[in-house]
């Protein structure tokens, strides 16, 4: 049964740092690619990021890039998202997903519907 994992979200200041961390079982993520996205109050989920093993190619909003990084550890079957310089926006429910997929990572892993498997969100709140 595949299953995701979110931690790491907690109450940071503006220009701080977090490390949020997706951790799969069920599978290995060899075959898959992972996305990060979130959701804030009265908005749209939106992509953030996403890796693909194949390759080990990413892709980014243009919200984030040059702020997220999005890594993996494949022997600890985790993802991770490392956010700097995080702002205000930056505040949200962030959630992993999944799809057993290899290709180069691109547009279509930030849209929601590229995946079929969610993991249940972790708040970030940025605010001073």
């Amino acid at each position: 049964q595949v299953q995701l994992v979110e931690s790491g979200g907690d109450l940071v200041q503006p220009g701080g740092s977090l490390r949020l961390s997706c951790a799969a079982s069920g599978f290995t993520l060899d075959y898959y690619t992972i996305g990060w996205f979130r959701q804030a109050p009265g908005k749209e989920r939106e992509g953030v990021s996403c890796m693909s093993n194949y390759g080990g190619s990413t892709y980014y909003a243009d919200s984030v890039k040059g702020r997220f990084t999005i890594s993996g550890d494949n022997a600890k079957n985790t993802v991770y998202l490392h956010m700097n310089s995080l702002q205000a926006e930056d505040t949200a429910v962030y959630y992993c997903a999944s799809v057993r997929l290899t290709v180069v990572a691109g547009r279509w892993c930030l849209a929601q519907g590229s995946f079929g498997s969610w993991g249940r969100g972790t708040q970030v709140t940025v605010s001073s």
